[in-house]
């Protein structure tokens, strides 16, 4: 039997993170990477494109939610349809050749780089510029033949670009996991099965009245059902006005709609943005095995 195509979206270049996670969650089928500078360049390829699947990182244990994204997605046509999360460990890679004593500019996405801080300190008089994405900082040494720049990146994509690794490990909190999001098209009418969902993602503002918010994570708790995380955004053009970004686990999807028919009466805009299995488990940032 052929191996299925997939055809998945991400922001960064090959070699970086979204990559490594795009490919381990379709390890089953055969994935052909469509890059993006940005995440709203994601979304307008993906619009453009029904037929392709999107991945966005959503939230990462050190720097936080991706507040943007959350906006981004609701905004959008498409539907997450997964989680995959992903161990994120950095590694400093040069030109072939070079030493860490010639290293003088260091060059990474701004998140990786927070991240590293600790070690960049000890690398005394070196520059620290921003890029688009791990990866591509990696990719422009080896292209330019950059010598005396290093990279923050993956170890798979210092060997992908062929560049030397000078150390691993360097983030200053090992315990560095990101959480991702697969999407596709809301139309497409391909969903997880309803046996196999036990995770949801919505979104919803409350009415402008004391207690609205309370009225409806009451709710919820009544109806048994889980929050994993709750997070707030204000509203533009409404003053001390929020939205709410909710991730939900269950046991019964029965139950679970129920909770959402009763919840509704007290919110506005409400959106369900995905329905989907639960992934607790952490995946170490390899090679994929299917490039």
């Amino acid at each position: 039997m052929a191996t299925e195509t997939v055809r998945v979206v991400i922001q960064g270049q090959e070699g970086c993170y979204h990559e490594i996670a795009a490919r381990q969650y379709f390890s089953n089928s055969k994935v052909d990477i469509v890059p993006c500078k940005s995440f709203a360049e994601e979304f307008v390829k993906m619009s453009a494109d029904p037929g392709l699947l999107g991945i966005m990182a959503i939230e990462n244990t050190i720097a936080g939610n991706l507040l943007a994204n959350h906006e981004l997605l609701r905004q959008s046509q498409r539907v997450v349809i997964g989680e995959h999360r992903l161990h994120i460990s950095h590694v400093l890679a040069v030109y072939p050749g070079q030493k860490l004593e010639e290293v003088t500019e260091v060059n990474s996405h701004p998140i990786a780089l927070r991240q590293c801080e600790v070690f960049l300190e000890t690398l005394n008089g070196v520059k620290v510029v921003e890029k688009d994405d791990t990866a591509s900082a990696a990719r422009d040494i080896r292209d330019n033949q950059l010598l005396g720049h290093a990279a923050i990146c993956s170890e798979y994509a210092a060997k992908l670009y062929g560049l030397d690794i000078l150390a691993r490990g360097i983030e200053t909190n090992k315990k560095n996991f990101t959480r991702f999001l697969i999407l596709r098209d809301r139309f497409d009418g391909e969903g997880v099965a309803r046996t196999q969902v036990n995770k949801a993602s919505i979104a919803f503002s409350v009415h402008h009245s004391k207690g609205s918010l309370s009225k409806v994570l009451t709710i919820l708790s009544f109806y048994g059902i889980n929050l994993t995380k709750i997070q707030s955004m204000p509203i533009i053009g409404r003053e001390w006005e929020y939205r709410f970004f909710v991730d939900l686990t269950f046991e019964d999807y029965i139950v679970y709609h129920q909770a959402l028919d009763a919840i509704r009466p007290f919110t506005s805009e409400f959106q369900v943005l995905g329905e989907y299995c639960e992934n607790t488990q952490s995946y170490d940032a390899v090679a994929p095995v299917n490039v």
